[in-house]
């Protein structure tokens, strides 16, 4: 259908202070949203307590609002200006969780605003990690086995029947913040009580972890006419174990088999069809056992996100943009192929090269800080690069870094025997990519590697050492 003309102005929530996890990725989309939204004619409200960003530009909005994210400032926008509807998914986790507080308060009824693009139950649906979970019983899509514990001692004692190694990940954080692996009883007390903290419904999912499972994410846009289209399909360098931010991933996946590309393909198609009230941009991550291809669903957000600005450069689709379209009315197939300017956007785009995106971390300025990854990502952003070939693309990236690397090539070359370089991969930081490639040179074998990194698929390997080989003749 076209757009919804009853819509004359809307609020941009977006995500606050650049913090580790949520950083200028949503300045990305907040500011195409508000330039698409401009577009038909729409008065746009923005409100981002960080000056830093292109968004908050007086030249991007009608009206910007330098003010703190909260629900006392939202109050006073609504007060200040007619307002007919509120856009929270582009700006992170932050943006979602305040329409959710202003909701409760019964702030955007009372102020006669509706939400677009999502609504406060699909929220609950895709963060509330016990309702997700749920959901996909419902649903039929497998998942680790987990419970939801609101104290202390329902967490110890969830944990007790599940068994080791656990993850704890907390209800409503982004960026894997207050997750974390417990491989022993000795570290579940202080995992337990920093997740039920980080968690502001004081919740956590205490879950079997799939260590050495692969991981994957499909970036997705959905209509109101229920048309999704799978707009970029990443696979992450690493296995479970390290935070997607904290992974270098690969566009589009490399190690997957045409069946086990259609089996998640299917599944998120009907994970997002049956979200609920939802218009837009989403991800939906899957971990899958390299041995059987069986899949289970890790999460989805109702949001566009950090992979979303990713997917958008490695595909030239710009997701947010066509998002917010989405959430004003429009379907896929009525708005414009923003690539060849003849088709509509209801496409999804092939890509006949190679995306790498290495993250960037800055462990010199935390001193004392902890540089093992994990599931609480710590990067402070990241590089892309382009190539014909996995080969061409990870050296790129890897020369993109600013660490003096030369290419994968060199990086402080490593003066590790090779049973020391065996034993340094097997913990992820962030040289380990370096360290392998040192490994394989030392004549270390692709199998040897692949165990010792938990499973880092033999293909991404076999492809370091094509380098290797190169750089030996």
């Amino acid at each position: 259908m076209p757009k919804d003309t009853s819509i004359k102005s809307v609020l941009i929530i977006g995500s606050g202070p650049i913090i580790i996890g949520q950083a200028c990725e949503f300045d990305y989309s907040g500011t195409q949203a508000a330039r698409s939204l401009r577009e038909e004619g729409i008065k746009v409200i923005l409100i981002n307590s960080n000056p830093a960003t292109i968004m908050t530009d007086p030249m991007m909005a009608d009206r910007v609002y330098l003010l703190p994210l909260t629900v006392e400032s939202i109050e006073q926008i609504l007060q200040e200006n007619q307002i007919d509807a509120v856009l929270p998914t582009m700006g992170g986790q932050t943006a979602l969780n305040l329409a959710k507080e202003a909701e409760e308060l019964g702030i955007w009824k009372q102020y006669n605003v509706r939400l677009i693009g999502v609504d406060i139950k699909a929220i609950d649906k895709a963060e509330d990690r016990e309702k997700f979970r749920q959901w996909m019983i419902q649903l039929g899509v497998p998942v680790a086995t987990a419970k939801t514990a609101n104290s202390f001692l329902e967490g110890k004692e969830f944990a007790q029947e599940i068994g080791f190694p656990l993850v704890i990940r907390p209800s409503f954080t982004l960026g894997g913040t207050g997750g974390g692996f417990v491989h022993d009883k000795d570290e579940l007390d202080e995992a337990l009580n920093r997740g039920l903290k980080a968690s502001p419904i004081h919740e956590v999912l205490v879950e079997q972890a799939v260590l050495g499972w692969k991981e994957f994410e499909l970036e997705l846009l959905r209509d109101n006419a229920d048309n999704v289209c799978i707009i970029c399909t990443v696979e992450n360098f690493d296995p479970m174990g390290v935070h997607t931010g904290d992974s270098i991933t690969v566009a589009p996946a490399m190690t997957l088999s045409d069946t086990g590309m259609q089996l998640m393909r299917n599944t998120a198609i009907m994970m997002m069809r049956d979200l609920g009230n939802f218009a837009g941009g989403c991800n939906v991550q899957f971990s899958m056992n390299p041995a059987t291809e069986e899949i289970i669903a890790i999460e989805i957000n109702p949001r566009v996100s950090r992979s979303s600005a990713l997917a958008s450069k490695a595909t030239g689709y710009p997701i947010a943009k066509i998002a917010a379209k989405l959430a004003i009315g429009y379907n896929l197939d009525e708005l414009e192929n923003q690539i060849t300017k003849t088709t509509s956007a209801y496409f999804e785009p092939a890509l006949d090269y190679v995306i790498v995106k290495i993250p960037r971390w800055n462990f010199d300025k935390f001193k004392g800080a902890n540089d093992t990854l994990g599931l609480q990502m710590k990067s402070v952003g990241e590089v892309m690069a382009i190539g014909r070939s996995f080969n061409e693309a990870v050296q790129k990236a890897c020369q993109s870094l600013e660490n003096n690397a030369i290419g994968l090539g060199y990086y402080g070359k490593s003066l590790m025997h090779a049973e020391e370089l065996q034993e340094y991969i097997k913990t992820p930081k962030w040289d380990r990519i370096f360290r392998i490639k040192d490994a394989l040179m030392a004549g270390i074998s692709v199998s040897t590697i692949s165990k010792a990194t938990n499973g880092i698929d033999r293909w991404f390997l076999s492809e370091i050492q094509k380098i290797c080989v190169i750089e030996k003749n």
